[in-house]
């Protein structure tokens, strides 16, 4: 655990090499597909882009830009069959909880093959990116990268102080992509996009409290609940948001037209239910003093 005294480049250093081992240790349980590891090395490569990008300022100029296009490239290659898992879950799950006039056992097998052929479609894009010289050159660049940070000046500076101003600054950015969304009029795909990219920086805004939380503790935890709340909110409208997509494509083909459009109608109130729960939920994240990490 760093220091309250530590210096910014060493809190950012205890992330990069937390992540990177974590990385590093999940190639085997993915090629197995055990449970939950492609999720989690999904996450390791999110919180190691967030890091690089949140906290590029510290690094020499360029010295993380090839790391976290790689990481993105990494994170799509294992998106696509964790993103079908996801769906499938929220499907099924809701799916037993139709009415009997909905055929609620036809549902579910209807969605469990096409769970199942969508996943069995994206396991081999896992498996070669995993295997490829691509991913075997991201190891050595992040192990390169501990072995001889590329730190500025800068990155020898107190940690406290420039956690905090690093993480209010992050709560600025979400709260304007938070506005710009709220005023978006219309459920259409605008306003959808809108809370996505809302999402997104909340996700980062919560990642730079992970961060900031071995050097600063308990202020830093706040931060981090608050963002993540805020995170999971608009998740829930995403997920609710892809799902019904889905069921619409799916609809005709499973020939349960009338359960899928049950569904449908709850993918679209969660949806609404999310969004009309955000201004209360960012209320909470939003208070200047959470990002507030010293003095």
């Amino acid at each position: 655990m760093a220091a309250p005294e530590s210096t910014v480049g060493a809190v950012l250093l205890e992330r990069i090499g937390a992540q990177a081992g974590v990385l590093a240790g999940l190639d085997d349980a993915v090629r197995a597909d055990a449970p939950d590891a492609v999720h989690r090395m999904r996450v390791a490569c999110r919180r190691l882009r967030s890091a690089l990008r949140t906290y590029r300022r510290l690094l020499r100029g360029g010295a993380a830009d090839g790391l976290v296009a790689e990481l993105r490239w990494l994170g799509a290659e294992l998106g696509r069959a964790r993103d079908q898992e996801v769906l499938g879950e929220r499907l099924v799950a809701q799916a037993r909880e139709l009415p009997a006039e909905c055929g609620p056992d036809r549902v579910v097998a209807a969605l469990r093959r096409w769970e199942r052929e969508e996943y069995r479609r994206s396991r081999p894009e896992v498996a070669a990116a995993l295997d490829s010289p691509r991913r075997h050159a991201l190891g050595e660049a992040l192990a390169a990268l501990l072995a001889d940070p590329p730190l500025r000046g800068r990155a020898g500076r107190p940690a406290g102080p420039e956690l905090s101003r690093i993480a209010a600054r992050e709560q600025r950015r979400t709260a304007e992509r938070i506005r710009l969304a709220l005023a978006v009029q219309g459920a259409g795909p605008e306003r959808a996009a809108a809370l996505h990219e809302a999402r997104k920086a909340a996700k980062r805004a919560r990642y730079a409290g992970e961060t900031a939380e071995p050097a600063v503790g308990r202020a830093a935890q706040r931060y981090t609940e608050r963002m993540k709340a805020v995170q999971e909110l608009l998740g829930e409208h995403q997920d609710a948001v892809v799902a019904a997509a889905a069921l619409r494509e799916q609809a005709a083909p499973s020939g349960e037209p009338f359960g899928y459009g049950v569904l449908y109608g709850r993918q679209l109130a969660d949806a609404d239910a999310a969004r009309r729960g955000l201004p209360a939920v960012w209320a909470r994240a939003a208070e200047p003093a959470l990002a507030h990490f010293h003095g």
